[in-house]
């Protein structure tokens, strides 16, 4: 049994939205699998964006909706990401999710000289991005660079590793079929904690 934060980035709540639907389907398919759990909405949460590097470096505690989510990505021993991109990139409502969760003591340490201490080691993640493009046209001409910024900068920097990635393109053109398709993709991959 893995323990499997999923973390539902899209910033409307109020929607339908495929995200919220992939999201959905990885958790099905998690609890099938007999994985524990536990999912949060982004778009749910009460915290303001960032605006002083010395409110990141703890200045100012994080709100209790930060809080709550850095206990359960603390208690996460893998954790899915899903959004949409934007943009190029993954929604400003994320970002500063991102900015306000992962900060300096949770999620790594300074450190006098060199890189940093990776506090969120033993943890795995995939990235789930649905966009209005092809995949094939972010990937190998754009080179997917927002998503390998939140690979490199962001996840592996604090020690997440592996991170493997799901990328949904086209999304406005799917036929009911393929986004069944896709659906049940996700449900594989929440039986397996993947």
């Amino acid at each position: 049994m893995t323990k499997v934060l999923i973390l539902d980035g899209h910033p409307d709540r109020t929607e339908e939205h495929l995200c919220h639907a992939l999201a959905e389907a990885y958790a099905q398919g998690a609890e099938a699998g007999g994985h524990a759990v536990r999912r949060m909405k982004i778009a749910d949460l009460e915290y303001s964006l960032l605006r002083r590097g010395a409110d990141f470096e703890g200045a100012t505690p994080p709100p209790a909706d930060i809080a709550a989510a850095q206990r359960a990505i603390r208690e996460a021993e893998h954790i899915v990401l899903v959004f949409p991109l934007w943009l190029g990139g993954m929604p400003a409502l994320l970002k500063g999710f991102l900015e306000q969760t992962l900060r300096p003591d949770f999620a790594f340490e300074r450190a006098e000289s060199g890189f940093p201490k990776r506090l969120l080691k033993g943890r795995s993640a995939r990235l789930v991005v649905t966009m209005g493009m092809p995949t094939l046209l972010y990937r190998f001409y754009y080179g997917a660079p927002s998503i390998k910024s939140l690979e490199m900068h962001i996840l592996k920097f604090c020690g997440i590793n592996p991170v493997r990635r799901s990328l949904f393109g086209m999304v406005e053109a799917v036929t009911d079929q393929q986004r069944e398709t896709w659906l049940e993709k996700l449900r594989d991959l929440g039986r397996k904690a993947r």
